[in-house]
């Protein structure tokens, strides 16, 4: 990750999924909150694992992608961690990162197990993904060693959002729906990928115009940039929301008189079941 690629990857990874996960908790929602003038299909326990699936399926493919790129581009360790010649570790930093895709794989991978089989409780998703931010937040703690005083201050902004999803998607593990904690969940997903991308045009600008790292007005204002992106991420995931939301309300209401009887019926029978998903 130490170059402007290695940080453009996981932000475009975050802001792909903060993105899906707020068009995908909206539609969710608005169904819910709809069904006094005829839910969807949309609202159903099925069509919500499918979603699961689908997810967990592409984020193993994003993380498969990353490692990749960690151990073989940029004459990257090819999966060698020490070199026994000189007795000393080697890529540590490549292996760091590949480390935070690895634990994403793993929290993928349990939810595709949850959602295939119902071999485990639900809201271990939910816990699994917690743990992979928590991971990515704990590596980067310890990544900072002897860097300069800009370098190490826009990853310690980084460490905000990153353990702030942490904490969000813990406590939906147990208040699972919550839709507030869930969008606050996309917004700060967002704001890391965006924050990725800023990190990269700070530390390897494409431009090739350097920054000074031990300026402290750069501190400053890299602390009121980071600002604007969590402005910009609220204001996507409320744009988003609200979007969704009369999309949703619209098409309901145009549903024929016969087709929204049926659907009331169908909700019906599965309201409680769905609920609790």
């Amino acid at each position: 990750m130490g170059s402007f690629k290695g940080h453009a990857l996981p932000g475009v990874f975050f802001q792909i999924f903060g993105l899906w996960w707020t068009a995908k908790f909206s539609l969710l929602s608005a169904s819910r909150r709809n069904r006094g003038i005829g839910s969807t299909r949309l609202s159903g326990r099925d069509f919500q694992r499918r979603l699961e699936v689908i997810e967990s399926s592409v984020v193993l493919f994003f993380t498969f992608v990353g490692i990749i790129a960690e151990q073989f581009a940029d004459s990257g360790p090819r999966f060698h961690l020490y070199n026994s010649a000189e007795k000393h570790w080697i890529y540590l930093m490549n292996w760091q990162h590949s480390t935070m895709y690895l634990v994403f794989a793993l929290a993928a991978t349990v939810t595709l197990v949850i959602h295939t089989t119902e071999a485990a409780p639900l809201a271990l998703d939910r816990l699994m993904l917690a743990l992979a931010f928590f991971n990515e937040g704990f590596l980067f703690m310890y990544h900072l060693h002897g860097r300069s005083m800009l370098d190490v201050h826009v990853h310690q902004l980084l460490l905000y959002a990153v353990f702030g999803t942490a904490l969000v998607s813990f406590l939906e593990v147990f208040h699972r729906g919550n839709i507030l904690l869930e969008l606050l969940r996309c917004a700060l997903t967002l704001l890391q990928g965006s924050w990725f991308w800023q990190i990269g045009f700070i530390l390897y600008p494409p431009s090739g115009s350097q920054w000074d790292l031990d300026d402290h007005t750069n501190m400053m204002f890299v602390t009121m940039c980071y600002t604007w992106h969590l402005c910009l991420a609220v204001l996507i995931v409320s744009l988003l929301y609200c979007t969704v939301s009369c999309v949703v309300r619209s098409r309901l209401k145009k549903t024929p008189p016969m087709e929204m009887g049926l659907l009331k019926h169908r909700d019906g029978e599965q309201e409680s079941e769905d609920e609790n998903f």
